[in-house]
């Protein structure tokens, strides 16, 4: 198995030998959004000394980085004379560096200190291409372009990949990764993610590939162990979107739809009542809210296959985080959809297991209420002080 684990402080310098003797590793990447996993290992000295706080850990997968990021529970220590005798166990939980993005909000004025940000105001990125905008909110709240209080240590913007298609952002306190994911709906389905250099962590777009014809996935193929279908009926078919009142009054409130027509027809009308951060729609905010409760209510398609690595199709190498791939159900209905989520589980003594997550926005494994906490937080972080 070609797995090797390392240690590094937040300016990537390793800090000791690759980790030997852990049992259970569990890595999931995510698209367009950070990915986390835990690693348990014997608790001698040499690697307790590694697992401080503010360090990485780092999973290298055939000789590349597969995953990397802060430690987040660097040191769970179990000791018992009977289970784990001699130095005892240390589970270390971790994510991947996209996580630290995830920790910052999207300020109105990010030029500004916190205590002059100016009131009532609003960060907006009008009829731009997607990454541009992407990449400029990073910039500015957590990158190189930052307030220096608030730049990422080691942290860079990645070559430029020309992805995505124009549209529009209009943001004040909000998760600047919510922000992000509904750039990157809304700008042609782009990707973002970042990747570890030996001395900086780059953050860039992408843009997912079309796959369908060469990675496919099926009983005859020999590359399928299991699978998980469910369909389910959309939240919302017709988003009905109202603009902010006007503040002087001339004119009337302006109000937007956006419609999935083929799903009402396939199913039935679900409407959607959507309160709108814009007084009209002249630079596409109501639109794109409207086309975001659309893209998030639509038929789920949710698909969990456990794949097999074989010489013409490998995780990482072959397919990856947002590429269209088909899987072929033994009854003969194909799926195509989206790579969600990669899930690697490994073991020195079994090998490695690949699980792949193919589905819509919302074929995730977050269970109901975490999804109603995030919608929701969104919500409240884009209120307006009226």
């Amino acid at each position: 198995m070609a797995v090797q684990l390392l240690i590094t402080d937040k300016n990537l310098t390793v800090q000791g030998n690759p980790l030997d003797g852990w049992t259970n590793l569990d890595a999931t990447k995510k698209f367009n959004e950070p990915g986390s996993g835990s690693v348990d290992l014997p608790a001698r000295p040499d690697i307790m000394a590694q697992l401080q706080p503010g360090n990485r850990l780092v999973v290298i997968r055939d000789r590349a980085v597969w995953m990397a990021g802060p430690l987040e529970i660097p040191a769970d220590f179990t000791w018992s004379i009977t289970e784990s005798p001699g130095h005892g166990r240390v589970t270390v939980s971790f994510s991947d560096d996209l996580a630290i993005v995830a920790g910052y909000i999207t300020w109105p004025t990010p030029a500004n200190a916190w205590t002059a940000q100016l009131a009532n105001t609003w960060r907006q990125l009008a009829s731009t291409n997607a990454e541009t905008i992407v990449r400029q909110l990073v910039n500015e709240n957590c990158g190189p372009g930052a307030r220096t209080e608030r730049r990422i240590p080691n942290f860079a913007l990645d070559a430029i990949a020309g992805a995505g298609t124009s549209t529009s952002v209009r943001t004040r306190f909000e998760a600047l990764l919510d922000t992000c994911r509904r750039v990157a709906v809304a700008g042609g389905g782009i990707g973002f993610r970042t990747r570890q250099t030996d001395t900086q962590i780059l953050f860039g777009c992408y843009q997912p590939r079309d796959l369908t014809a060469t990675a496919r996935f099926s009983v005859g193929l020999g590359n399928l162990r299991s699978i998980q279908s469910k369909q389910s009926a959309p939240t919302v078919t017709h988003a009905l979107i109202a603009g902010t009142e006007p503040e002087t009054g001339t004119t009337g409130r302006t109000y937007v739809q956006a419609a999935d027509s083929a799903a009402a027809a396939t199913w039935y009308r679900v409407e959607k009542y959507v309160d709108g951060s814009a007084e009209n729609d002249a630079n596409g905010e109501l639109s794109q809210a409207g086309m975001e409760e659309i893209a998030a209510g639509a038929a789920p398609v949710e698909l969990a296959t456990i794949t097999v690595d074989t010489a013409d199709l490998k995780a990482g190498r072959d397919f990856d985080l947002g590429d269209k791939v088909t899987v072929a159900l033994p009854h003969g209905v194909e799926i195509a959809n989206l790579v969600r989520s990669i899930h690697l589980q490994a073991t020195p003594s079994s090998g490695e297991y690949v699980t792949t997550l193919i589905g819509s926005p919302e074929a995730t494994t977050d269970p109901a209420t975490v999804k109603a906490l995030r919608t929701l937080g969104r919500r409240i972080g884009r209120l307006e002080t009226r």
